[in-house]
């Protein structure tokens, strides 16, 4: 990233004030082929890869480079890898995939997405040779911005940082271990041996940057011009934590949570923004999803402070708290010159997924006093993506290569050069600048799916190469767009609080990448195959008895020898009145049960369900290696 301080300061008292009126009357827009746009999108990553190019390289166009560098993304228009927001970019594509990958799939983008996210994580296990050691970046951006040089042309230094016990970095390893956390997640139905070698790296990071204290840019201080840590390491523990907790269930971690939000700051700091120096957001909605689970426990209390500073957030960005974002004339959220899309995509995907929550909890929020629906939030990320991909003043595309009019002089030094393969001529360091980069033309490769910075605070935007602060895209402006995307392609009414179940990889054959075209024809959604299903298990209830329960084996995977069965139980009320006070019989349950409470030997509606009206139905699921539980009716009263 070509600017000296790449970094937003902490906006936690500072208030945007607009002094200028501005009247503008929208446009009429055509609707937004939202899958299309998604996979443009995951295409990007193909365009960043760094070292050896696989066989099923889309991105034409780009060929090896950095091959003593074992691999990992460049993370915008330069060649140096920063660990910071490379390990960022995949925690947030991991929960894109966590939370929408039904609908990452049903666009058949599920395989790539993964290997997106698999070469991330196969360089950060390169990067972490010794459980007290992390590299943190290759290359510095003082020498690799005195060049414009392709990739595959680079003669910068390619030096090596790290960060150990007496030259700590708690942000960049915690932030590290939440990524390696959430991929364990994504892989642990498809590849399971990889998703535990992440998680014992995981376990060793968050331990490492638990143990041994310190800002990683006091360590690794080349890291200081473009990626400072302002706002410590405090929130990326929390946030490591909340991953780790999410990825193993193991209550030391969710203790940690509890034992740690005041001192942490998990429960004090009301954020305005998120993104990959500010964890504070993220971590307040994962807890709040732990709360509305009913995992809160002994600190409930504390949880709810998280899930209070959580709204705060969500507050803020529908300009309806104590202190809002601020917005230009065309509605965009605004936070800073330099890249600020980074803010809007990541806002958008809280505000994606908080709502999910809230109405799978059948619940809504407020804001100063006033009740604010799930529909709202939702509602407000859909215009921010509208606004990136055409719905603005400026009626322009703000995703290279979607839509008729896109930026076409992106700040990025391998699409703005002629391809390597086109003409392997050798282009060197300063010859780049005197050829390519002020050459007043569309870039010779169209750098498909790149999110770059933005307009400015007034829907202003000049598309030139020179203006890094709007025309450069960054890695982590895609990753989390990746998820809204995904979401805005439908949603089949599932519930966001039951466990994670990623669905089959289909196999993707490798294929060039399309030219983009002016008027982009919609990418065939594929069709899924449907995969057997077990017929429908009935507990001992009978069909005339006022509660009805049908279960239903619904996916099984093999780990270490044996097969375990996801099962999913649906109670439904068949009586006039609604059911309270139900209580549930489960004999033979030999796993985890999510959905209900624990009751003594029985169990409850889950905390965020006082009944069960007359006609509705309430799911859960268990997981274990057994026949299906035995799941019958003891008690209940009607209201």
């Amino acid at each position: 990233m070509d600017k000296f301080i790449m970094k937003s300061t902490i906006s936690i008292y500072m208030v945007g004030l607009f002094f200028m009126v501005v009247l503008w009357v929208p446009l009429t827009f055509a609707g937004h082929d939202y899958g299309q746009a998604m996979s443009k999108g995951i295409l990007f990553y193909e365009a960043q890869r760094s070292g050896y190019l696989p066989s099923t390289q889309r991105v034409t166009w780009r060929s090896h480079s950095g091959l003593t560098d074992v691999g990992g993304y460049y993370d915008a228009g330069d060649n140096v890898k920063f660990g910071l927001p490379m390990a960022f970019t995949i925690t947030t594509m991991s929960w894109s995939v966590i939370e929408y990958g039904r609908q990452i799939a049903n666009n058949g983008e599920l395989a790539n997405t993964l290997e997106a996210i698999k070469w991330g994580t196969d360089y950060l296990i390169k990067a972490h040779p010794e459980p007290n050691v992390l590299y943190g970046e290759v290359g510095d951006g003082n020498t690799d911005h005195y060049c414009w040089q392709r990739p595959e042309d680079m003669t910068t230094d390619r030096t090596a940082y790290r960060i150990d016990p007496s030259r700590p970095g708690s942000d960049l390893a915690g932030e590290t271990a939440a990524a390696m956390a959430a991929a364990s997640i994504v892989f642990h139905r498809h590849n399971p041996s990889y998703a535990n070698e992440l998680l014992t790296h995981a376990r060793q990071l968050f331990d490492f940057a638990d143990k041994y204290r310190g800002k990683y840019d006091s360590s690794i201080t080349v890291a200081q011009k473009y990626y400072r840590s302002v706002s410590g390491y405090a929130d990326e523990l929390l946030w490591a934590a909340a991953w780790l907790y999410k990825a193993t269930n193991d209550e030391y971690y969710l203790n940690y949570l509890g034992k740690n939000g005041e001192s942490l700051g998990g429960t004090g700091w009301g954020m305005t923004e998120f993104g990959w120096d500010v964890k504070y957001a993220g971590v307040q909605v994962l807890v709040s999803k732990f709360l509305m689970q009913g995992k809160g426990g002994a600190y409930r209390s504390v949880f709810q402070k998280y899930q209070q500073k959580a709204e705060y957030f969500m507050c803020s960005c529908l300009g309806k708290g104590s202190r809002n974002v601020q917005k230009t004339p065309g509605g965009l959220i605004y936070r800073q010159r330099w890249n600020n899309m980074q803010f809007v995509t990541s806002a958008s995907f809280l505000l994606t997924v908080y709502s999910d929550y809230l109405s799978s909890s059948h619940s809504s929020m407020q804001c100063s006093g006033m009740n604010v629906p799930p529909s709202e939030l939702f509602s407000t990320a859909k215009s921010q993506v509208d606004y990136i991909l055409g719905d603005n003043p400026r009626a322009t595309s703000y995703m290279v290569g979607y839509g008729n009019n896109y930026p076409q002089q992106v700040h990025h030094r391998a699409s703005s050069i002629v391809s390597y393969k086109a003409n392997p001529t050798f282009v060197a360091c300063r010859q780049g600048y005197a050829t390519w980069y002020g050459r007043k033309a569309s870039d010779p490769n169209v750098l498909t799916g790149a999110t770059v910075g933005g307009p400015d605070a007034y829907d202003n935007f000049a598309d030139e190469r020179d203006n890094y602060e709007q025309t450069e895209p960054a890695t982590y402006n895609n990753a989390p767009l990746i998820g809204v995307l995904a979401r805005l392609t439908g949603h089949s009414g599932y519930s966001q609080l039951l466990p994670v179940e990623i669905p089959d990889v289909k196999p993707v054959s490798p294929k060039p990448t399309p030219a983009p075209q002016a008027k982009p024809t919609p990418k065939p959604k594929a069709k899924r195959t449907p995969k057997p299903k077990a017929k429908p298990v009935h507990a001992p209830a009978s069909s005339s008895a006022p509660i009805a329960i049908k279960q239903e084996k619904t996916s099984s995977w093999v780990f270490r020898g044996r097969t375990y069965y996801r099962y999913s139980a649906t109670v439904t009320n068949k009586s006039t009145k609604p059911v309270r006070h139900m209580q549930l019989s489960i004999k033979g349950l030999h796993g985890p049960i999510y959905g209900l409470t624990k009751y003594g030997n029985t169990y409850i509606f889950p905390a965020w369900v006082n009944s069960l009206p007359a006609g509705k139905s309430l799911e859960f699921v268990y997981i274990h290696a057994s026949t299906p539980a035995s799941v019958s009716v003891s008690a209940y009263t009607f209201a």
